[in-house]
């Protein structure tokens, strides 16, 4: 073939490849608006930031062509209700915990966290090689959503007190603001529990309405006052290993993304929980020292309220699920995996970082 003919011919294979190409690339990345509604205020700049962050990835991963508006609870919706929001359609997507939705049904809060469950790590281990992201979608397909991890506080404080706990005799007739499905095992050994979104706690609080609350821990608890109108700062909160604060997404939008799009989402999701649980860790030692500093008594549970409420809990898990099966689908698979997870973790991780927090104190 003669050198004039090829280049005409390469031209004109070029010119019917980018026929081609530009089309498909163009239906591939659409432009896409869509809101997300969040279950935090501003004000609580980790856990709300963890949905900016998603929605910060998205856009950059897309070069803005899918751009996700972040509101702030109460700003849509309020911050309870993230959840119906997403699953009628009223928004696209939310940020929230989803214990907060017991009372729909016991079983979304396996998936948040619930009483003496697994940490962090382990339930991001879970969820995402341990069979959790099936059986949590499976679930949530029930209520049109579908989904993501994004975010988680670590294991949480226990909450602040106006009065000093030592017994379980001293839970009694107690109000205190505690979500999810941890009210109602300390509601087995007296507690009265309060379900308050967090900007609604400090007035609570503060009014006497209630006698104490947990959120999530020091650097959060520091920025909404709690130190102000309560002086007993408890841990661990055994209810709260390792929350995960997911992004659900409506599932009839999801299927609508082209994959693409899907996978930029799915990889935004995962980063911003890592950012959040990074952040956290690393807020959280300064805001406890100052807060201690300030005048914060900080107290442990006694092994005496930590085993009634284990108690309670295994009773309480028993009762749900002689009468649910999704739950005990769900949590009979949690705890045998949090069973060789934590067979697992006394071998090296607990010696380490008990040797550590001895060598600490040594100096």
């Amino acid at each position: 073939m003669k050198r004039r003919d090829f280049l005409k011919v390469s031209a004109a294979g070029a010119a019917a490849t980018a026929a081609v190409a530009s089309p498909a690339i163009a239906q591939s990345s659409p432009e896409i608006k869509w809101r997300l509604t969040s279950s935090f205020p501003k004000s609580l700049d980790t856990i709300y930031g963890g949905g900016e962050q998603l929605a910060k990835y998205v856009a950059e991963m897309t070069d803005n062509k899918f751009q996700i508006q972040v509101f702030a609870a109460g700003e849509v919706v309020p911050g309870l209700q993230a959840l119906d929001a997403t699953s009628n359609g009223t928004v696209e997507m939310c940020h929230t915990v989803s214990y907060y939705y017991v009372g729909k049904d016991p079983t979304w809060a396996i998936y948040a966290s619930v009483p003496f469950g697994l940490n962090a790590r382990q339930q991001n281990s879970w969820w995402y090689q341990g069979g959790g992201e099936q059986l949590g979608n499976e679930f949530f397909k029930k209520s049109n959503v579908i989904g993501f991890p994004c975010g988680n506080t670590g294991t949480q404080m226990g909450g602040w007190f106006r009065k000093e706990i030592k017994t379980v005799a001293d839970l009694s007739g107690l109000k205190m603001r505690i979500g999810g499905i941890a009210g109602q095992v300390l509601q087995k050994v007296g507690v009265v529990p309060q379900q308050l979104a967090g900007g609604d706690i400090y007035p609570a609080l503060e009014k006497g309405t209630i006698d104490a609350a947990e959120w999530v821990g020091p650097y959060d608890d520091e920025k909404l006052g709690f130190a102000k109108v309560a002086k007993y700062y408890y841990y661990p909160g055994f209810w709260e290993g390792g929350p995960t604060v997911h992004a659900f997404t409506n599932l009839d939008k999801w299927n609508s993304l082209p994959k693409n799009y899907q996978a930029i989402l799915t990889n935004a999701a995962a980063n911003a929980n890592s950012w959040m649980a990074a952040r956290y860790d690393m807020q959280n030692p300064a805001a406890l020292k100052r807060l201690v500093a300030g005048g914060t008594q900080l107290r442990p549970f006694t092994n005496e309220v930590l085993e009634a409420c284990l108690k309670s809990t295994n009773e309480l898990w028993a009762e749900i699920s002689a009468k649910n099966a999704d739950f005990k689908k769900s949590i009979d698979a949690m705890q045998a995996y949090r069973s060789d997870e934590y067979l697992w973790w006394q071998v090296a991780e607990y010696t380490y970082d008990t040797f550590m927090i001895r060598a600490r104190t040594r100096g």
